[in-house]
Order: C-alpha cells, then structure tokens, then sequence
C-alpha cells in the first residue's frame, strides 16, 4: 500500500512555488521539500490543514491512496 503527496500537483493548478507555500504555511523550503517528494513519513493534521487552506483544497486533493498490485 501507498500514500501519494500531490502537493506538488497542488502547487501546479494554484501557481505558486514552493517558496510562496513555505511562507504561507510556515514551514521550511527543506520540511515542505520533504513533503512534496513522498518522502514523509508523516504528516501533521495543522500541516495538513495549512497547506489545504494556502492552497484551498481538500485534504483528498493532498493525498492519495494506492493499493499494491498483487
């Protein structure tokens, strides 16, 4: 099983860099990085509800489950 970030694609349909979101949200360009990639382990539900007001979306719009093919 997989979670997928789609922040990125977020990102994308608002046009707004990662800069721009780092400073709405609060966070650091390298902890939003982190995130962005799919390398988080976890994620903060005032992160989460940060970045989906920064980027006004849903948290289903962030993120994505995929089941492993078997």
């Amino acid at each position: 099983m997989a979670i997928i970030v789609n922040v990125d694609v977020m990102m994308a349909k608002r046009k707004m860099s990662l800069n721009e979101l780092s400073a709405k949200v609060d966070l650091t360009l390298s902890n939003l990085s982190i995130l962005k990639t799919g390398k988080a382990k976890a994620i903060r539900f005032s992160t989460l509800e940060a970045i989906c007001i920064a980027l006004d979306c849903q948290p289903g719009d962030i993120l994505e489950f995929v089941a492993d093919k078997e």
